[in-house]
């Protein structure tokens, strides 16, 4: 099950402490150029999605198939956009999704 391994490694990544979560810290992430994949949940509102489309033009963009709730459980925050600033966990998350064909960005 892809779909469970992607939100555990989302959790492994949050306890690393390589997650910025919520928009302002997604957004202060991005511009420090620390994040290496930005994530963002499918109820996220289309403002919120356009802005960071904008705002990740150097980092992957992942529009996930999961609501806030989902990621509340997986994490422990509830959040409609996040960032990885971890190369390593951005690479496996990114792999993950792409195996689902739901990956978008770079």
């Amino acid at each position: 099950m892809n779909s469970d391994r992607f939100l555990s490694m989302l959790g492994l990544c949050m306890r690393a402490g390589r997650l910025s979560v919520g928009h302002d810290a997604a957004k202060q992430s991005i511009r420090d150029k620390k994040a290496f994949l930005c994530i963002m949940t499918a109820d996220a509102s289309a403002r919120l999605v356009e802005e960071m489309k904008t705002l990740c033009a150097s980092s992957p963009l992942i529009v996930t198939d999961y609501g806030m709730e989902d990621i509340k459980t997986a994490i422990g925050k509830k959040a409609g956009v996040m960032s990885v600033n971890d190369e390593g966990f951005a690479n496996t998350l990114r792999e993950l999704r792409n195996k689902e064909g739901s990956a978008y960005g770079n």
